[in-house]
């Protein structure tokens, strides 16, 4: 799965689209009910750097596979909503090769 440009971009999608869940729905919540906010810093980090990949990923599979605006536009806003990697791997990255 790490050979295709395909593949690493679903790798890093999953793991983006969970950090940015692991961000709202866990370190949020503890930095302001718990006031606790070290996991946002963490996990924030994490998440940032992974989003940057992402975007890398997208613009290499952009380049390798041509694809069209319609597409790249879908994944850009998919790494902006929650659940958004997780849908745009479902419907798209799956039936791509």
């Amino acid at each position: 799965m790490l050979k295709t440009a395909i593949g690493r971009l679903r790798i890093i999608g999953l793991l983006e689209g969970a950090s940015f869940l692991i961000l709202l729905l866990i370190a949020m919540p503890l930095k302001y009910w718990a006031d606790t906010p070290e996991p946002v810093a963490i996990v924030g980090m994490a998440h940032g750097v992974l989003f940057v990949l992402y975007m890398f990923a997208v613009a290499h599979v952009t380049i390798v596979h041509r694809w069209s605006i319609k597409k790249i536009a879908l994944a850009v806003i998919a790494s902006f909503l929650p659940f958004g990697p997780f849908i745009l791997d479902k419907k798209i990255l799956r039936n791509e090769r």
